[in-house]
């Protein structure tokens, strides 16, 4: 039980710095993105970036199953 929870602070820190590098690349600010902005409210929906993550994706497991 320690290692597994060992191991998933590990992926979130690798996944923190991830982030914080795509941020830094432009990604999370891209033309599709949708933001709505109100008195109070702010709702973000990444829908752009969140298609480019998930071909890179695609693209990388479809090249390790190969």
């Amino acid at each position: 039980m320690a290692r597994m929870i060992i191991l998933i602070g590990i992926i979130l820190v690798v996944i923190g710095l991830v982030w914080m590098l795509a941020e830094r690349l432009g990604l999370g600010r891209l033309p599709g993105d949708i933001v709505i902005e109100r008195e109070g409210f702010r709702l973000y929906i990444p829908f752009m970036t969140m298609l480019i993550i998930s071909i890179v994706l695609s693209l990388v497991m479809w090249l390790i199953n190969r």
